[in-house]
């Protein structure tokens, strides 16, 4: 499945807004900012901030504020890469086909670039063109999906913790919800409060993040075990190397997709409400699932 013919002019809307956002690579220190914007213009497909950006667009045509939200959650997101990649956790050398931060500005560098981009993703979310007091709850729940009780970083931890251990069915699915479905489920109902969503909603798309947001993790599993390193632009058969806990390992390769397609099956059920209005937001929910690579 091919991206959607909208996804290239969201991407370029954030790569600008990204662009503005961040210090130039100039900006004294000029090294730290030269290592953030390395990583941010590396290559990603900004699949995060365009959910946010499609979601509110469902309630707002505008989705005032929405770019700017979406800008936040992928500097969140590459924080989180540029650390995942440093010797002390994944220890990879390559991300988006190119070498990781680490690799080109030294591990003391790139651990401040993943600080420092979660701190500009704060200041860009207070700063953002939101209503107060949507902003706030914005802020506060994407706070709660980057950290430790269910969010991110608690799934990474869990996920380091269970290297080499026996498969555990309930862990696995703790970790998949946390580590990858927590923040493209903030991406999600971010987008929706932005766009001036109602209570009713919020539950209806929090139940689409977190069900699409387990299934691209499931893909992320079979494509580490069925795609090359070329492909991926990361390291290829990665988890099966650090005997992490995946989909695959403990399920096998036919299993997996089969519960992919049957989160993807519940995650679309819950855009019917919203009919064409959703059209969009049910296209790029399809391709982060049938995606190859």
């Amino acid at each position: 499945m091919t991206l959607p013919e909208f996804f290239e002019p969201d991407r370029a809307a954030v790569d600008a807004a990204l662009q503005r956002l961040l210090p130039a690579d100039v900006t004294m220190p000029a090294s730290i900012h030269k290592a953030m914007r390395y990583s941010v213009f590396a290559g990603g497909k900004r699949i995060r901030p365009i959910l946010c950006i499609e979601t509110a667009k469902i309630f707002s045509p505008q989705a005032q504020g929405a770019v700017e939200v979406g800008c936040a959650l992928e500097f969140i997101h590459t924080y989180s890469l540029i650390h995942d990649d440093l010797p002390a956790l994944d220890n990879d050398d390559l991300r988006r086909g190119k070498p990781t931060n680490h690799k080109v500005f030294g591990e003391a560098i790139a651990i401040l670039a993943g600080d420092a981009l979660l701190t500009l993703a704060f200041q860009t979310l207070a700063m953002a063109p939101v209503e107060p007091q949507r902003r706030l709850a914005v802020l506060a729940m994407i706070a709660e999906a980057a950290g430790t009780d269910r969010g991110m970083i608690g799934g990474q931890v869990a996920d380091l913790e269970a290297e080499g251990k026996p498969g555990d069915k309930g862990m696995l699915e703790y970790i998949h919800r946390s580590k990858t479905a927590a923040l493209i489920r903030a991406s999600i109902v971010a987008g929706a409060i932005a766009g001036g969503a109602e209570r009713a909603d919020l539950g209806r798309l929090m139940s689409f993040g977190e069900n699409i947001g387990w299934a691209f993790q499931v893909v992320d599993d079979i494509l580490d075990v069925e795609e090359s390193s070329e492909a991926l632009g990361k390291t290829a058969g990665k988890d099966h190397a650090q005997k992490k806990a995946t989909y695959p390992a403990l399920h096998g390769l036919e299993e997996s997709r089969d519960i992919a397609a049957d989160l993807e099956k519940k995650a679309l059920h819950e855009l019917e409400f919203y009919g064409d209005r959703a059209k969009h937001l049910r296209e790029l929910a399809q391709f982060l699932v049938a995606r190859r690579a």
